[in-house]
């Protein structure tokens, strides 16, 4: 079985946002994860060479192979903040339609700017998908 690609690394976080060469992304990176280390109260790691993740949790497939993931996360993408929200979206229908600007995957939220989109509902997203995910997943201490 191929090792995954993504896992935590020891790369310094603070490193890799000042090599965000857009100062609005910067800032808005800084901004997430500063609220998403408030809610998970866990610290940054780099997961892979361009995913901020916190906390981690243990995923298994129904072929029984297993991996780790952070319980939430964020990338500055050139084309937008992309935010790891793990439980989908299935549930959070009410918070999407008032967050403003923005487009989903499967578990990616997609963003231009934080200043086009509701912040304070942006919270809302971020706590809810992070209690979520500690209700359904025991968090692992590996990251």
């Amino acid at each position: 079985m191929a090792e995954p690609k993504t896992k935590p690394t020891k790369e310094s976080v603070d490193n890799f946002v000042r090599k965000v060469t857009d100062a609005e992304k910067r800032a808005d990176t800084q901004a997430l994860i500063a609220l998403m280390k408030d809610a998970t109260k866990a610290e940054p790691v780099l997961w892979g060479s361009s995913i901020i993740g916190f906390g981690s949790y243990t995923y298994q497939y129904e072929s029984g192979r297993t991996g780790d993931w952070p319980i939430i996360g964020l990338s500055p993408r050139k084309q937008n903040l992309t935010v790891y929200i793990m439980p989908g979206f299935e549930e959070f229908g009410p918070l999407l339609k008032k967050l403003g600007p923005h487009k989903t995957g499967k578990s990616c939220l997609y963003i231009k700017r934080l200043a086009d989109i509701d912040q304070p509902t942006l919270k809302k997203l971020v706590v809810s998908s992070i209690a979520k995910m500690k209700k359904k997943h025991k968090p692992t201490a590996k990251a």
